[in-house]
């Protein structure tokens, strides 16, 4: 059965996989076809095609390897500067810049000419190339939002799991008591597992974080606490010690091996899973965002550690770049935990929409040859008209993105040495959840 529900989760994991591709891929189809680029194909996976149907201009089909997609539109860059292509040469670097501009070329047809990708106004073009990451955008939101409003996500509850019975600074790292420690609030106040703080010093609590806020913020203070206990509501009244407690940055969360003078109750809050309204899941995203924004940059730095853990005796950290394999694996062992299906499932769509926000965030680098490169490309050429009509001097056409491909080639065998990497490590040494 544990096998079967491993082989389930990387099942709904690769489906969620093709479709954000498909998806991808459409906002590229669907601005260019808006625009009036011809698209000879539309093509989710790469390397043989296992199947294939054209409708109109377009070819729509699948390929073997499910790592990638692509749309195909006549005309990615321009011509030589004598409006043809040029002719071949022995520089290597040159020939990488010919067959770009060849294949740009190689299916234009009678009547093509005014449905090429480059004659296109630069707003139009940067439209198309940002509409692909886009829809990853737009489909990681509606994902997040799903999960967080319609399954709810696990966080510390204002329920009571269990008592201190002493106060203890959080950065001595201990659990047994003292004789010299004095006993906690909580415990003198009469606090039980199993309550529920309905309200403290007179402020309703409805979460967690505003409740660790005013404890905080009360330290030497006497003040009344309800709980609901049994059904009932039992009022209790408790002096709020001052004690050494982990600090928290501005969303709440706790800097480790940071410490801050602060009120102290002393009791652990219970998790469970709670649904989160529009405006919470909103911060929640933001923060997100945020975190993978800061992922990305320090990506370079966590290299020399995956290679460690690929090929020495290092351990794979828990937040180590990962690929498709090893999310795929990931996607099974949530399949395999003791968990409500229903956890599972949300569990499973948050991987999927993780996913699709690092591959917006991916795709918008600056560099060939990512949507993010052509953007870039194309900005550059509108600031470079726009100076030129200011200044009146003649137009300097469109700014010939060929140029810059083996510069495309070198950050492409980067990625693809990097994918491999990634790929080892997910075999040999993969990051567990369990």
């Amino acid at each position: 059965m544990t096998t079967l529900m491993f082989i389930l989760g990387i099942v709904v994991f690769a489906v969620g996989l093709l479709f954000s591709i498909a998806w991808h891929e459409l906002g590229h189809l669907s601005t260019a076809k808006l625009f009036g680029i011809r698209v000879p194909q539309y093509m989710v996976g790469f390397g043989p095609t296992i199947w294939s149907r054209k409708k109109g201009e377009t070819e729509y089909g699948i390929k073997a390897v499910p790592f990638g997609g692509y749309i195909r539109m006549i005309g990615m860059f321009p011509p030589g500067p004598d409006g043809r292509l040029e002719a071949r040469s022995t520089s290597p670097w040159r020939g990488m810049i010919e067959d770009a501009r060849e294949a740009a070329f190689e299916e234009l047809k009678p009547g093509d000419d005014t449905r090429l990708f480059y004659t296109r106004k630069p707003w139009k073009r940067v439209i198309v190339m940002f509409a692909g990451p886009f829809m990853n955008l737009v489909l990681a939101i509606g994902l997040f939002l799903t999960v967080l409003m319609g399954f709810g996500i696990s966080q510390q509850t204002t329920s009571v799991s269990s008592v201190s019975k002493c106060v203890i600074a959080q950065s001595e790292n201990r659990d047994d008591c003292k004789k010299s420690d004095p006993a906690s609030p909580a415990a003198a106040a009469g606090l039980k597992a199993g309550d529920k703080i309905v309200s403290f010093d007179g402020v309703r609590t409805d979460d967690w974080n505003k409740l660790s806020d005013l404890i905080r913020a009360n330290p030497g203070k006497q003040v009344p606490i309800v709980v609901e206990r049994g059904g009932q509501e039992v009022t209790l009244t408790a002096k709020i010690a001052t004690n050494q407690v982990a600090k928290k940055d501005s969303s709440g969360q706790i800097v480790e091996g940071e410490y801050v003078t602060a009120g102290f109750l002393g009791f652990s809050a219970a998790t469970g899973i709670v649904k989160q309204d529009f405006g919470d899941s909103v911060t929640w995203m933001g923060d997100r965002v945020g975190d993978a924004v800061d992922s990305l940059a320090a990506l370079p730095g966590k290299i020399p550690a995956l290679w460690d853990a690929t090929f020495g005796d290092g351990e794979r950290e828990a937040d180590s770049p990962m690929g498709v394999v090893g999310a795929a694996r990931v996607g099974g062992e949530i399949f395999t935990l003791d968990i409500p299906a229903s956890q599972q499932l949300a569990m499973a769509v948050m991987l999927v929409a993780g996913f699709n926000l690092s591959l917006f965030l991916f795709n918008m680098l600056p560099l060939l040859p990512l949507d993010g490169g052509h953007i870039a490309g194309a900005l550059w050429e509108s600031l470079r008209r726009n100076v030129a009509k200011v200044l009146r001097r003649p137009d300097p056409g469109p700014f010939d993105v060929a140029k810059l491909m083996p510069v495309a080639y070198v950050v492409a065998g980067i990625f693809v040495c990097f994918t491999l990497l990634v790929l080892i490590a997910d075999v040999v040494n993969p990051v567990r959840i369990s």
